[in-house]
């Protein structure tokens, strides 16, 4: 079974004994390392109970990742929070102030400082990262031609200030590591022609050393060990790719699906 936390376990041992560093974005935009290493990023989009869980495996490892936060309710957990940054991972905010605001570059800044102020009252936040808002037409990213991350003390967004000519990118999104045709928003420049369907093939890749050296890794946290948790979420996500998929291709079912996301999440 992939995407499950003891898969995600064995992922993160095969990387620490084939002699990579795990490091967070935070530590990536500091150090700018060398050798090879993989940035653990999570994007907390939901389920923050199960960010938990993995913030727990990688603690036991003696990792630390970064996670992004959002302010809807089903991301937005303060003791969940807490715990995490208690374990030693970077907490950063995953911003989407410029999607909800419509456009609004001033109302989405008086936002963003507002959510970036509260997600410091947990950790000293340094990083940040947009969310895609997929049924929107308003790209988060959008926010930075009016401003700079400096004017919010901040260091790095994975989108704005990585170098992905030289850092490979694979992400979970519609639960497979190859899943890309069902990104609106989650697409780096690829200068490497190479991907993965499964954990166990990265797993192989990574003992063979047949794996790039340097990476950015995204893993959401619809990772789970619960049978039942596993079962629907592998269920949700083959009819929400679709869904997502045909929308990018039809405006109406664009607009049905939209309203659909928007009375899903709760702020």
């Amino acid at each position: 079974m992939d995407f499950t936390i003891k898969t995600y376990e064995r992922l993160l041992k095969s990387f620490l004994t084939n002699g990579y560093s795990l490091i967070t974005y935070q530590q990536y935009c500091k150090q700018k390392p060398e050798g090879n290493f993989v940035i653990l990023r999570h994007d907390v989009d939901e389920i923050a109970n199960n960010a938990l869980k993995m913030a727990k495996v990688e603690h036991r490892l003696g990792i630390s990742a970064t996670y992004y936060f959002r302010i809807v309710k089903q991301s937005n957990q303060p003791n969940i929070i807490k715990a995490i940054s208690a374990l030693g991972h970077e907490i950063g905010y995953h911003y989407e102030d410029l999607a909800f605001t419509k456009g609004d570059l001033q109302q989405a800044r008086k936002t963003f400082e507002k959510n970036l102020t509260y997600f410091r009252e947990f950790y000293p936040v340094c990083t940040v990262c947009m969310h895609g808002s997929s049924t929107s037409k308003y790209d988060n990213r959008e926010f930075w031609r009016a401003f700079s991350l400096s004017d919010f003390g901040l260091i790095g967004e994975p989108y704005l200030t990585t170098n992905f000519k030289d850092i490979f990118y694979f992400t979970d999104t519609g639960y497979a590591w190859d899943g890309g045709k069902y990104a609106v928003r989650d697409i780096v420049e690829d200068s490497f022609g190479i991907s993965f369907h499964s954990s166990d093939e990265i797993i192989r890749a990574v003992e063979k050393g047949d794996f790039p050296p340097q990476c950015l890794m995204l893993a959401h946290t619809l990772w789970s060990d619960n049978i039942m948790q596993w079962t629907l979420l592998h269920i949700r996500e083959f009819i929400r790719n679709n869904l997502k998929y045909l929308a990018m291709r039809n405006k109406f079912l664009h607009n049905i699906y939209g309203r659909m996301v928007k009375a899903y999440w709760k702020r």
